[in-house]
């Protein structure tokens, strides 16, 4: 389906739909599509600035747009507790929910609030506590749940004896193991829910070489590293935008015949920019001994358990 455009996503009205990270970048792209699908969007995201500005830009580009900012730091287990304890509250079924958010190659070793590497706690195991903890609301409309990986997870390992890299931190390692960890998720997810009966459609999307502020907000000016540093010698042949790298986030959310435990991106050269389709998924991926140790180490270190 490679001539697939935001005109094939059918209406979304009567939908809620959540996206982390939806204040900027790929996730704002995607907010501004689906709120003008006619989904309620809620904009996840720690910047309550930045959420003011997405909400006008949303409602400026689509009049009557029904989007609004809801504080969620992922950086933090407590702020994801609070902010699905809301929705909780609200008892409102989740439509969608996309997992966006995300940092990349941080060039010193940081921790979450919690003590968690940065990249994992917030690419991955925020994430991991957050659906868990809103699997009732999911499961209660057979839910879209979307998971964003990259092409950096070909490289990636799982490392299960320090998933938190307290020695040999090294950036791009960390930020492979962190999207690795994010599309085994998706596909761990899906076997679940199958086995458990959740309902959920999970599913899996990378946005290819777009750009982003993701490089800046990892590596920077000061030390770029081998990654951004070759980012920005290629960035002008092999990237696209960040509105054509939301097209696959999209195509995995709104897709109505989505594989279960699919994988969307880029078709193009090495899934770096081009029309969105079906991604490759590398094997070890798909390693589902690895991905039930990994979802058992998950649970122990957030705290939340699916049940």
């Amino acid at each position: 389906m490679t001539n697939w455009t935001t005109h094939d996503i059918p209406d979304q009205t009567g939908k809620l739909a959540i996206i982390t990270g939806a204040t900027g970048g790929l996730g704002l792209e995607t907010a501004l599509v689906l709120a003008g699908k006619g989904a309620e969007v809620v904009l996840a995201a720690r910047n309550p600035s930045k959420g003011a500005e997405a909400e006008r830009l949303i409602r400026e580009r689509h009049a009557g747009a029904n989007a609004r900012f809801d504080l969620l730091d992922l950086g933090d287990l407590a702020s994801v507790e609070a902010f699905a304890g809301r929705h909780l509250a609200q008892d409102r079924p989740i439509d969608i929910l996309i997992n966006n958010a995300g940092i990349m190659a941080l060039p010193k070793r940081q921790t979450t609030a919690d003590g968690f590497e940065m990249q994992l706690g917030t690419n991955y195991l925020s994430h991991f506590a957050l659906t868990g903890r809103l699997l009732p609301l999911l499961s209660a409309a057979r839910a879209r749940v979307v998971q964003l990986s990259s092409i950096a997870h070909r490289g990636g390992r799982i490392r299960l004896d320090d998933l938190n890299y307290q020695n040999g931190y090294g950036a791009w390692p960390v930020y492979q193991q962190s999207k690795l960890a994010m599309l085994m998720f998706a596909l761990e997810l899906q076997r679940r829910s199958g086995t458990q009966g959740w309902g959920l459609t999970s599913v899996a999307a990378h946005p290819g070489f777009a750009r982003t502020d993701l490089i800046a907000n990892g590596h920077g000016d000061s030390q770029p590293g081998l990654f951004a540093l070759g980012a920005r010698l290629i960035e002008g042949v092999l990237s696209h935008s960040a509105v054509d790298g939301a097209l696959p986030i999209l195509m995995a959310a709104t897709l109505p015949d989505a594989t279960p435990g699919a994988y969307y991106g880029p078709v193009g050269f090495q899934e770096m920019k081009g029309p969105p389709g079906r991604a490759v998924i590398k094997p070890q991926a798909r390693d589902a001994d690895v991905a039930r140790r990994l979802w058992t180490e998950s649970e122990r270190l957030t705290g939340v358990c699916y049940g």
